[in-house]
């Protein structure tokens, strides 16, 4: 437990750092905004294409791993979808509490599967990345889609923004970059590697930052059935599944770091564009963020 904590600590201290900060309103103006649109659009991406691109990916039991993840991400998928009805929620809180309980914070998955395991751990979770991010941006544009929040310009605009998304097509280059056996020539290697060492810290530090302490005061059924699927439910099946997979030990960490991850911060923008319940779902992701800060460790300590 204590070597666990060791690895996580500081990834939770950056978060509470930009909490500070955001209460403060440091350094002020859109300072943040911007900075969160160039970890996304430029330093993450830069990470997953070097990390990707010189994994070695014969490592990495990667259909067991797809396995294990994109079957948890369905099954629960479709027990939200079973439970709606029963929940009494509109379409717009319904697609807050889906996203919820199946995005996930990926700066504080790769930076986590790094403390633990070191490049081993990055490269596993690249890979799992790569399996995930499309997986999920999928379900929860299907879902939009479903739920009928979306008129047209609606549908249209998130479909544009899933083929543009920055971290799949990362995950598609650096993938490809990686089985053509291209690589990452010349000067390109030092280069993504400087930016994608600057995405993880900054990256907590926005988490921490988007972090709305007054959205708890709305308390909602659909924040506590979204956060006991993602912190409770997920990462069990996750860690049952590994179990009777066979997942190495490495593997299986990542697996069920990334199943106990609290859910992404971008979800909040998602839900204000294509008409989910914006405020329900920063009152998800604060919460599941500060849960995860005990519940995480204590998941971890599992395996």
């Amino acid at each position: 437990m204590a070597s666990i904590t060791a690895a996580l600590g500081p990834l939770f201290l950056l978060i509470l750092l930009g909490a500070v900060l955001g209460v403060g309103r440091i350094p002020g103006g859109d300072f943040w905004a911007r900075m969160e649109r160039l970890i996304y659009f430029l330093l993450f991406p830069a990470m997953l294409v070097a990390t990707l691109a010189r994994a070695d990916i014969s490592q990495v039991p990667v259909a067991r791993l797809a396995l294990v993840l994109l079957g948890t991400m369905l099954v629960l998928s479709a027990l939200l979808w079973w439970l709606k009805p029963r929940l009494n929620l509109d379409a717009a809180a319904f697609t807050s509490v889906f996203q919820g309980a199946v995005r996930f914070n990926t700066y504080v998955g790769v930076a986590g599967a790094a403390a633990l395991h070191g490049p081993q751990g990055a490269t596993v979770a690249a890979v799992a990345l790569a399996l995930m991010i499309p997986t999920v941006n999928v379900l929860c544009v299907l879902t939009f889609i479903a739920a009928g929040t979306l008129g047209r310009s609606g549908l249209w605009r998130s479909l544009l923004a899933l083929a543009q998304n920055p971290l799949i097509l990362a995950c598609l280059i650096g993938i490809g970059l990686n089985l053509s056996g291209i690589g990452l020539p010349g000067w390109s290697a030092g280069t993504l590697e400087l930016l994608g060492r600057a995405a993880l810290p900054l990256g907590l530090v926005a988490v921490g930052v988007a972090l709305r302490p007054q959205a708890l005061l709305r308390r909602d059924l659909g924040l506590w059935v979204s956060s006991l699927v993602k912190l409770v439910l997920m990462p069990a099946l996750v860690l049952v599944l590994a179990w009777l997979l066979g997942l190495d030990p490495v593997s299986q960490d990542v697996a069920l770091l990334y199943a106990a991850l609290p859910t992404a911060t971008s979800a909040y923008i998602l839900a204000r564009q294509l008409g989910g319940d914006a405020e329900l779902m920063a009152g998800l992701i604060t919460a599941q963020t500060l849960a995860a800060m005990i519940s995480l460790p204590l998941w971890m300590q599992l395996t």
